[in-house]
């Protein structure tokens, strides 16, 4: 059986239907065995793909944003989306349903600061009237470390992608109070990358054919059954934690059982980042976004 090897630059069960595509058997009904890794900073997802050491990765459309900002092309394409919507998550210490992003003013925040999830949370809170300049951010390092913090009890609040902020409310110690992805509605926030001359193979062709089951399968599957499934993959996660993330992800329209990146969300990405001014322009859909390989 032959192997494919797949990279992610985040571990969430917001990347289900990528998961999913081991999880949920599609792979092995292609004939292909796996491997999974998230990304270190020393294996990077986009530099894996390149190197030959990942056949796909999880990365986004502005991962090739990068190389068209230094008038290069991009040695990698985005052929199918992951989500369409923003999957991070704001959680406060104590419970509010009265939530308002004003609020969000004057305490302190533990914000993700990632290029993308720091770009995308400045974004959504614009959209909600609020000024990201007038918000007290506290930069902690990498997800990992802001779940800690928070843990540790520092901040008012904590930007957090699922299911993280929902084991912080598991564990008493957290109550989600907001979606950064409602706030801003459809956009290319994940996808599906590898190179060019991969995308012509057969073992590409494969996987895009247990990919489309996969995706079918995230949005009519119970959520308790995906997370059964993907529970290997959560040790630290409680598995009704995980259904409830899988649940609210289900039902946020992240999972488009169409996995083509659409024209509409990609130029919403370009709006996200030209308003935090990580690029200098619109770069265009056709440099950056391939088709699907051929079931």
């Amino acid at each position: 059986m032959s192997k494919i090897d797949i990279i992610v630059s985040r571990h969430s069960a917001f990347y289900s239907p990528l998961i999913s595509t081991i999880s949920g058997g599609f792979l092995k009904e292609e004939g292909l065995d796996s491997s999974y890794r998230p990304a270190t900073p020393d294996d990077p997802s986009v530099g894996a793909v390149v190197a030959g050491t990942a056949h796909v990765g999880q990365a986004a459309v502005s991962a090739s944003w990068a190389f068209l900002e230094r008038g290069e092309t991009p040695p990698i394409a985005h052929f199918a989306q992951i989500n369409e919507r923003d999957g991070f998550f704001i959680a406060a210490r104590e419970p509010d349903p009265d939530f308002t992003w004003g609020k969000l003013v004057g305490p302190k925040v533990i914000a993700d600061v990632g290029g993308q999830p720091l770009a995308m949370f400045k974004y959504g809170v614009h959209k909600m009237g609020v000024k990201y300049d007038d918000i007290d951010t506290i930069d902690v390092g990498e997800a990992a470390a802001v779940d800690r913090a928070f843990r540790d009890g520092r901040g008012d609040y904590v930007h957090l992608q699922g299911p993280y902020p929902q084991q912080l409310e598991a564990d008493g110690l957290g109550h989600v109070v907001a979606s950064v992805g409602e706030a801003i509605g459809p956009v290319a926030f994940s996808s599906v990358i590898a190179t060019p001359e991969f995308l012509e193979t057969d073992m590409a062709a494969a996987f895009m054919r247990a990919y489309r089951k996969s995706r079918v399968y995230v949005n009519e599957t119970p959520a308790a059954e995906i997370a059964a499934a993907e529970k290997d993959f959560f040790p630290d996660i409680d598995q009704g934690v995980l259904a409830k993330t899988i649940a609210f992800y289900q039902t946020l329209g992240c999972w488009n059982p169409d996995p083509s990146i659409s024209q509409e969300s990609y130029d919403v990405a370009l709006d996200v980042f030209l308003h935090s001014g990580i690029i200098t322009k619109r770069h265009a859909y056709a440099d950056v976004v391939a088709p699907a390989p051929d079931a």
